[in-house]
């Protein structure tokens, strides 16, 4: 005969005792927990081939370990390792009391959940649908009414017929939000990577307790070789959020905790009875309504992107202004020579390029931060859901999506990581796979410089709608995935939306802060050092004076450029670039871009700059391009639109293959992309030109 372990967990008056009495009767002990005086209660029941002793834990409402019994409870669950945890809900309170079953699950417990009183919650009119509260929680939900004895022998069933737990326990990993998610890979991955061993911890829980400063495991943390970095670290992001929020880790993690609950009761539990809607009720019976919430959603991204143009109009100007003046004095005060091409058309003119939309950058990553802040970004990954799963992607999807740069500024390298919350492999994969499409903030000097030279007049609208092309492509390519070679099940999916918040003015300085001194490292360091690259390779080795005789202006200065090894390599690539409208010094500067695509820009402003034989004509980069006869609307549109798709900076390829844990993947990821690219550039090209739309 088998035996199982059964923890009996629940709120207090969630009905527990009942349960346990019911299932125990007379034949139960009673005694302490060892080295505490909290009352220990535990008896066996035979059922079927199997006998069933149930241990009754103490009433929680959580596992914070804030009380004795917290604490109790907690450590019976993870030191003991029962077969099976029963947690006793109270049908009637069912949001308060998910709250635990949830933390158990985020332990990796086997869980069972008997939903007890459900008479109860009919009287007040609820109706709970139980097979999608079980499809959703992905754990077996048995009604009862222990009063009556009702539930009980369907309760035994599930219990003698849930696997057992050879089969490994399994952490679910709910997402706390961009801000906390982050914060918790980190601390994971150096708990993972140490051999700090705390129990039979989940790392992951372990890390999301150290932000909770739960206690305990600071001291069960302490003395490992890690634990000092670990608390350090777990202090910083404590200060980082109480500045940013206002708020505690804990105050966050709670509020996605009860937000991811409240979805699934908006699933699973129907109303037949009209109650008191909280503020955060009435805002979203409009911002999520099926009708109006996606069209205020694309009224929102319109709106951004126009505020985001109108406010860095005149910050930018001065920007540009800044560097053509540093251009002039560089060019008076410097002789001719290498040293002074290398500072003006490598430095300035590359670097300076990028540079110059720092101020849109951070008006951006303002914007974002407002959205995000305030809950409306988790609004806006529950209004996309449907249609993610629609074309093959699970919920989760929207989050990496919209991180990677959804609403333009992400990042598709924390895109890529955020995946790590699906579950399903194949969902995992497509959803790293079309990642990248989103137009991340690396992408956007590209965008704000080709729409100040040719789209000056409806920058919102173009910027707008490069974001609906950006998804498009990634819905269509998901779709193709799912449909072929990552083929398989959906699996359910909650979307948890946490209260809205009134963003703090210092918070959202700090977040626009953050983001934008990462983009000056990246051009200070990465985009730096490919300038110089590209000013040598355009630069060396010198065209013969043979060559140039005879030569002069224009003409001599595209010889010497063109007799460069990046002039080569622009050359060869022609024939292959021509239908797209890109020319060799295009060429150079994709090239470029696959090590970050802002190199793109200041790759142009590099090869223009050297390309410029009139010193007369300099000027900022846009005006050098809309002076460009060979430029036109459509030719900078069908450039926008292969940035956009081709294939991801050499960063998020490393992050792929980490991720993947394959090159093939790392390969298919830079090959399709990149096809995907050509094939869209080349229709929109050829189209335009057949149309004479934008030549």
């Amino acid at each position: 005969m088998k035996e199982i372990t059964v923890a009996l967990a629940g709120n207090p008056n969630a009905g527990k005792t009942t349960v346990f009495n019911s299932l125990t009767g007379a034949h139960h002990h009673v005694g302490n927990y060892p080295g505490v005086t909290v009352e220990k209660k535990w008896g066996s029941i035979k059922h079927g081939d199997a006998r069933v002793k149930v241990v009754d834990l103490p009433g929680t409402y959580s596992l914070t370990a804030y009380s004795l019994e917290e604490l109790v409870a907690r450590d019976f669950v993870v030191e003991e390792r029962p077969d099976v945890v029963v947690d006793v809900v109270d049908a009637s309170n069912l949001e308060r009391n998910l709250y635990l079953a949830i933390q158990f699950m985020e332990m990796g417990a086997p869980l069972i959940i008997v939903l007890n009183m459900v008479d109860l919650a009919e009287s007040r009119g609820l109706k709970i649908d139980v097979e999608r509260l079980s499809e959703l929680l992905g754990v077996p939900v048995v009604p009862a009414v222990a009063t009556k004895g009702k539930g009980m022998k369907d309760m035994l069933n599930a219990i003698v017929t849930l696997p057992p737990k050879g089969d490994g326990w399994h952490p679910v990993d709910l997402s706390y939000g961009n801000e906390l998610d982050g914060h918790i890979y980190k601390l994971t991955e150096i708990i993972e990577g140490s051999n700090l061993t705390v129990g039979h911890y989940p790392a992951r829980w372990l890390a999301i307790k150290l932000l909770e400063q739960d206690e305990q495991v600071q001291r069960l943390v302490k003395d490992s070789d890690v634990g000092e970095d670990l608390l350090r670290k777990a202090e910083k992001v404590a200060r980082h959020v109480h500045d940013t929020f206002d708020d505690v880790p804990e105050g966050l993690i709670a509020d996605h905790r009860y937000g991811f609950i409240a979805s699934i009761c908006r699933e699973a539990v129907h109303r037949t009875m009209d109650e008191r809607l909280t503020i955060s009720d009435k805002v979203d019976k409009v911002l999520i309504n099926r009708t109006f919430g996606p069209l205020l959603l694309a009224g929102i991204i319109y709106l951004t992107y126009t505020f985001v143009f109108w406010t860095s109009e005149v910050p930018v100007s001065v920007v540009e202004g800044f560097f053509g003046w540093t251009r002039e004095i560089i060019t008076r005060l410097i002789p001719d020579g290498l040293m002074k091409s290398l500072i003006i058309n490598g430095v300035i003119d590359g670097v300076g390029g990028v540079l110059s939309f720092v101020p849109l950058i951070m008006l951006m990553f303002f914007a974002i931060a407002i959205l995000e802040d305030s809950g409306y970004m988790a609004r806006m990954a529950f209004l996309l859901d449907r249609l993610l799963r629609y074309f093959g992607l699970h919920g989760n999807s929207v989050l990496a999506m919209i991180v990677s740069g959804g609403i333009s500024g992400g990042c598709a390298v924390a895109g890529v990581m955020a995946t790590r919350t699906l579950k399903n492999p194949k969902e995992r994969i497509a959803t790293i796979l079309v990642a990248p499409f989103m137009n991340c903030g690396a992408k956007i000097p590209i965008y704000a410089l080709l729409i100040a030279a040719f789209f000056v007049e409806s920058r919102a609208m173009v910027m707008f709608a490069l974001t609906i092309i950006s998804w498009s492509f990634a819905l269509l390519a998901a779709r193709g995935l799912r449909s072929t070679v990552l083929k398989g099940p959906h699996t359910p999916f909650v979307m948890e939306l946490p209260p809205y918040r009134m963003p703090t003015f210092k918070g959202l300085l700090i977040h626009m802060w953050e983001r934008t001194w990462h983009y000056l490292k990246k051009a200070g360091t990465i985009i730096l050092l490919v300038s110089i690259i590209i000013w040598a390779m355009s630069t060396f080795p010198k065209a013969p004076e043979e060559l140039l005789a005879g030569k002069s202006g224009k003409e001599r200065a595209e010889a010497e450029i063109s007799y460069t090894v990046a002039g080569r390599i622009g050359k060869g690539l022609e024939r292959v670039t021509a239908p797209l409208g890109f020319d060799w010094r295009t060429n150079i500067a994709l090239v470029g871009g696959f090590a970050a695509k802002e190199v793109v820009v200041s790759t142009l402003g590099t090869v223009y700059s050297l390309g410029e034989f009139d010193p007369e004509a300099s000027g900022v980069l846009s005006e050098r391009l809309e002076r460009q006869g060979d430029w036109s609307q459509l030719k900078a549109f069908s450039l926008m639109l292969f940035c956009m798709l081709y294939a991801p900076c050499f960063v998020t390829l490393a992050v792929i293959k980490n991720e993947t844990k394959s090159w093939k993947w790392t390969g298919f990821a830079m090959a399709y992309t990149t096809v995907i690219a050509y094939v869209a550039s080349l229709a929109v090209y050829q189209t335009g030109q057949l149309l004479g739309i934008g030549v």
